[in-house]
């Protein structure tokens, strides 16, 4: 009899729990029962938004895993963006979990690449994935998150990084003026830096700056909006930047990480302007990558557009059988 799990998907923005009712690894059914979304920063600390959900249980499972936007290091998980620090063997005692597992987002993302219906989302690059080739998963939000699905013999393994703070590189001069002009806010200009919620403000003030234009005090949704209706032209460049450089940062990665299986991209942004996406040169730059442009011509890209893929994932990573 297949025991509930509880699962969560632990941002810096939001944090998402459910419970997992059914999951059949074969056949890809999974249910979803009791979601909740609560604000991450309505609350002071982890266990406190964990206890909010486990208020609307009538009990509390055996089984939870969660993912976090955030590194593990031993028994402590650090939340990068909220500031937030617990351990896990303290979670585990306080709510009483017989089997407790925590995981980084986008090794969630990973687990639940297998399970992934292609036709639900969006292709932005064809490609031939090879069934025993390693898989990306990328994708910009409130941070800059990767990880790997790495395919072996006997068994699959994921591998967690923390991609979103490599060095960002320019690939033309006017990403060598970019990196310039954010040098002067950042000591290091990472790929966070740019492809994230804060990045898309950051990168619309170097363009600014690049182009001899004072910046105005525009967030990140309002430089989409006047990007997408054409009413602002340095959004415009941004926006367009954005797209296009993404692609490049997007192809690196699947060669760091041998996605022959394919490249998935998740996170909150790119899903919000899907034709800007399309219409961009991401794939031009995605497969500008010199002598190893043959391995990444064949590598399929897919924007991920449909919901609860880390709490797909959180299930996955464990032994359901």
């Amino acid at each position: 009899m297949f025991e509930p799990i509880l699962v969560a998907d632990v941002g810096g923005t939001n944090a998402r729990f459910a419970l997992v009712t059914a999951f059949d690894k074969t056949t890809k059914e999974i249910v979803f029962n009791n979601i909740h979304k609560f604000s991450s920063l309505d609350f002071d600390s982890f266990a406190d938004v964990v206890a909010a959900y486990i208020d609307t249980l009538e009990s509390v499972p055996n089984n939870a895993c969660f993912a976090v936007a955030g590194p593990r290091k031993k028994d402590t998980v650090f939340l990068t963006n909220l500031g937030w620090q617990f351990n896990v063997s303290d979670i585990k005692q306080q709510f009483g979990f017989a089997n407790f597992k925590v995981i980084n987002d986008f090794a969630a993302f990973a687990h639940a690449s297998p399970y992934i219906d292609n036709t639900a989302n969006l292709v932005i690059k064809d490609g031939h994935s090879h069934s025993d080739g390693n898989i990306a998963v990328i994708g910009p939000g409130t941070g800059f998150g990767a990880a790997a699905l790495v395919k072996g013999e006997e068994q699959n393994v994921v591998l967690s990084c923390e991609a979103g703070h490599i060095s960002l590189a320019a690939c033309n001069e006017l990403e060598r003026n970019l990196i310039t002009a954010l040098s002067e806010d950042f000591e290091h200009v990472s790929v966070e830096h740019v492809f994230s919620g804060q990045g898309i403000e950051n990168l619309y003030r170097a363009m600014a700056k690049v182009h001899g234009q004072t910046a105005k005090n525009f967030d990140a949704p309002t430089i989409t909006q006047l990007a997408l209706a054409n009413d602002d032209d340095i959004c415009v460049k941004t926006l367009n930047q954005f797209c296009d450089w993404i692609g490049a940062v997007a192809g690196d990665l699947s060669l760091t990480f041998n996605a022959t299986g394919g490249v998935y991209i998740g996170g909150g942004i790119l899903p919000r302007f899907q034709d800007k996406l399309l219409a961009s040169e991401f794939v031009k730059r995605f497969v500008a990558k010199g002598k190893m442009q043959h391995i990444v011509n064949d590598i399929p890209v897919i924007l991920i557009t449909q919901d609860n893929i880390p709490l797909l994932g959180a299930a996955a990573s464990l032994d359901t059988k």
